[in-house]
């Protein structure tokens, strides 16, 4: 029974090619089957399938869109596998007749796709052969691709796209020159005002110079009428700059920089004697009541440090010179300090102490031994 079949499938075959060689000779307006392999699979005859063309497809293990070929792959192998001739174990004729049904609904499936798709192609060469090939993209200002109706889909989709972009764009450069111009007028306020500050300053100043003018009380000055003093001469400044700096020194004028550095070196100082004087006025032995106190001490210096560092930022922030900038105080390194100091102390006072009572003890022997030497000679006299 196999041989047979196959001696079927090859007859099927050689008359399928007998006919398209006769399908040659026809003219095309009298052809009515363009496709050979409609005529291969016998779909000439009358025959309507009972199956679904999604059941047929799912059968095949298949989906839609697929081509000539992976149904005829697919067919063959479920041929393999279900045919009753074929000597396999999952043979079965009423399996095998339902996937033989399945593959000529998909046949006819596929090749009514490919004739839809191949007279749509006409279509469009037939349109794009009424007008010149340039024309075809003066349309549309040349936006899209496809058939005329795809590409007015395409055309209204960038239009609307365009809109959007040019709204958006013109809001931004709205608020742009709004907040430009906010940024102005609030700048010239600003100005406005500093100006009349300055001129407000400027008046000041000239009427208090005037009016003490008219007072006399620039008659008694030294030096009036008389020319200024000739300064030293420095060749890498100029002149006017060099006067005005000798001016304002001989004048007790300091820099911001230099009055920082002052404080900040009175402030250590002042919190170095500080915590020692807390530290003796503690004493010896450390009780937990002074143990408590000497805590509050260490956290309040912490404190004072912080706040001193950060006055030592500003200050090397300032300072024109970089080897005059200043470092950080510790406050662990100041307190253990302030501990030695009061351990130094403690041993000059115990020093003292030792001398002081030798030097008692001394004065003790010196007054016995006079007592009892006036004691003699009272008793030689007697």
């Amino acid at each position: 029974k196999f041989n047979t079949l196959w001696l079927c499938v090859i007859l099927t075959k050689k008359i399928g090619c007998h006919l398209w060689e006769l399908s040659t000779m026809i003219p095309k307006k009298v052809k009515t089957f363009p496709y050979p392999y409609i005529i291969e699979h016998r779909m000439l005859s009358g025959y309507k399938s009972k199956n679904n063309i999604k059941d047929s497809y799912r059968l095949l293990k298949l989906q839609e869109g697929c081509s000539l070929d992976d149904v005829k792959n697919s067919f063959t192998n479920l041929a393999k596998q279900y045919h009753p001739d074929s000597g396999s174990i999952t043979a079965d004729s009423t399996t095998f007749v339902q996937i033989e049904e399945a593959y000529r609904t998909v046949l006819s499936d596929v090749a009514k796709k490919m004739k839809s798709s191949e007279s749509e192609n006409e279509e469009e060469t037939k349109f794009k052969s009424k007008a010149p090939q340039h024309r075809q993209y003066l349309s549309f200002e040349g936006v899209g691709f496809g058939t005329p109706s795809q590409r007015e889909r395409q055309y209204k989709q960038f239009r609307v796209d365009r809109a959007a972009e040019q709204v958006m764009e013109y809001r931004k450069q709205k608020l742009e020159s709004q907040y430009a111009m906010n940024a102005m007028i609030a700048k010239d306020i600003r100005q406005s005002k500093k100006v009349k500050i300055t001129q407000a300053i400027d008046r000041l100043v000239e009427d208090l110079i005037q009016e003490s003018m008219a007072k006399g009380d620039f008659d008694n000055l030294s030096g009036k009428g008389k020319p200024l003093q000739k300064f030293s001469y420095c060749p890498h400044i100029d002149p006017m700059t060099h006067n005005l700096n000798r001016i304002l020194i001989d004048n007790g004028y300091q820099p911001e920089w230099i009055l920082m550095q002052k404080e900040i070196r009175e402030t250590i100082e002042e919190l170095r004697k500080n915590i020692v004087a807390s530290r003796n006025k503690l004493g010896e032995p450390m009780t937990p009541c002074r143990q408590k106190q000497w805590s509050q001490i260490c956290e309040q210096l912490i404190e004072d440090i912080k706040k001193l560092n950060k006055r030592i930022n500003d200050f090397n922030l300032i300072v024109p010179i970089l080897n005059r900038q200043m470092v950080h105080f510790n406050a662990d390194k100041e307190i253990a300090r302030a501990q030695a100091a009061y351990e130094i102390l403690m041993e000059k006072t115990k020093s003292i102490d030792v001398d002081t009572k030798e030097n008692e003890q001394e004065k003790v022997k010196i007054f016995r031994l006079k007592s009892s030497f006036l004691k003699w000679i009272n008793l030689m006299l007697k």
